[in-house]
């Protein structure tokens, strides 16, 4: 495993701010865990890095068309599974060979393992909502170790 890095984000409800541009330049990817608010966002996100995205309940339009409800993807040799809201999943993480599991919706940054797959939630990035910090994840994949690192702004 090389050293590489993914930035996560969700939740950016129309909101991208120039505070986690600067984190995710330099990122080989961008996971994008849905409730992208408009298209402007996808735009902007891929002038930084190839990005990859699913839908969020938010989504409407465009957006619910053109953004796919989950997302599996190979990275480093990792299978990453991105979904919106944990509480629709739809596969079997073990059957499937699922790896990490990406997903938002929540707005609360956390990361867990779970049978030997690791969930990782970046926490909202756009609007402040109630009392929650705001932050985004920065996903190390350095030798044969995977680190996870939050990024957190004061609104």
């Amino acid at each position: 495993m090389k050293n590489k890095k993914i930035g996560i984000i969700s939740d950016t409800h129309g909101l991208l701010r120039k505070e986690f541009i600067k984190e995710l330049k330099g990122v080989n990817l961008i996971i994008h865990a849905g409730d992208m608010g408009n298209e402007d966002i996808l735009n902007e996100l891929n002038k930084i890095s190839k990005v990859i995205s699913v839908r969020g309940n938010c989504d409407k339009g465009n957006l619910k068309k053109i953004l796919p409800f989950s997302e599996m993807i190979e990275f480093q040799g990792k299978c990453i599974y991105i979904i919106h809201d944990i509480n629709t999943l739809d596969i079997d993480l073990k059957v499937a060979g699922v790896d990490i599991v990406v997903v938002g919706h929540s707005h609360i940054a956390c990361k867990m393992e779970k049978d030997n797959v690791l969930f990782i939630n970046p926490g909202g990035a756009g609007p402040k909502r109630f009392n929650l910090p705001i932050s985004i994840a920065i996903l190390y994949f350095e030798s044969n170790e995977l680190k996870i690192k939050f990024k957190y702004i004061k609104d």
